[in-house]
């Protein structure tokens, strides 16, 4: 994938040399500048490379509002060439400053974090395999909530502990024997972004609270859309978050699964479906 690359414009054009003091025996202060930027390659929650060109930047620079974590500096930078590594976690328009060691401003642009292509996330289960595909564009919230389960290595030996045929099927809260697993701080509820409840895709599991979301995904049997999308303040629905890419045929096969009622949850699988792995395959 060729590297995302935003050239040198407005604010970057800083003269190379400033003087400092008053006569002619004073030494010029030497700064940096900036010419380029470039990224790549840009995946969601992946690691990336941001190369960053100019004239010396031996003097240094700090890199702010790059959309991205743990931005880390690689060794081996020259007067004409510095490196970073960071873990991108926002796409769209992110707006971006780089400054010398004295907080002036050598580059600042918009710069516009397309990704090469949507995160998937690959889901081994009793049944077979399902990949997902995620939407960070419209749901940054609920993606980054799940991903940071499937990092952590939450889902496996969970189950699936909700199966109502025509409807969803529900995991990633309990495992075999309905122990609930330790979750982190629910997430705010984000419906109403242009993400409906149609079939194969997946949401955010919650209570009567509106905010109470944390590990649990469910997976439309069919359009429930009028059911579940958004409606009003009062009504907000339940937040969609990505969908099936492959693997319906695995999804409608958890659907008919004979269930019964178990330590008081009803539509729970007489013979557990485990979930085996859960891994960020793109």
């Amino acid at each position: 994938m060729k590297a995302s690359v935003w050239i040198l414009s407005g604010l970057a054009a800083a003269a190379l040399l400033s003087a400092c003091g008053g006569n002619k025996s004073d030494t010029p202060t030497v700064t940096a500048t900036v010419s380029s930027v470039s990224i790549d390659p840009l995946s969601y929650r992946k690691l990336t490379t941001i190369t960053i060109n100019g004239q010396n930047l031996d003097k240094g620079v700090n890199v702010l509002n790059f959309g991205c974590n743990n931005l880390t500096e690689v060794a081996g930078g020259t007067a004409t060439k510095r490196t970073f590594t960071c873990k991108v976690f926002r796409v769209g328009n992110v707006t971006t400053t780089i400054t010398d060691t004295v907080s002036k401003v050598l580059y600042q642009a918009t710069l516009t974090s397309a990704l090469a292509a949507a995160p998937q996330v690959t889901m081994v289960t009793d049944k077979g395999t399902i990949v997902i595909e995620l939407n960070p564009y419209k749901a940054p919230i609920t993606v980054d909530n799940f991903l940071n389960y499937v990092e952590s290595g939450f889902y496996p030996s969970k189950i699936f502990h909700r199966v109502e045929a025509g409807l969803v099927i529900q995991g990633g809260g309990y495992t075999k024997d309905l122990v609930a697993g330790a979750t982190n701080s629910p997430v705010s509820l984000e419906t109403a972004v242009g993400l409906s409840n149609t079939r194969g895709t997946i949401g955010l599991a919650r209570t009567s609270d509106f905010n109470s979301g944390t590990s649990q995904f469910y997976f439309n049997l069919k359009d429930n859309s009028a059911a579940f999308d958004y409606q009003s303040a009062i009504a907000p629905g339940y937040a969609v978050f990505g969908q099936i890419v492959s693997g319906l045929d695995v999804m409608d096969a958890i659907a008919a699964v004979p269930v019964s009622t178990q330590n008081g949850m009803s539509n729970v699988p007489v013979t557990p479906l485990l979930i085996q792995s859960v891994k960020q395959t793109q």
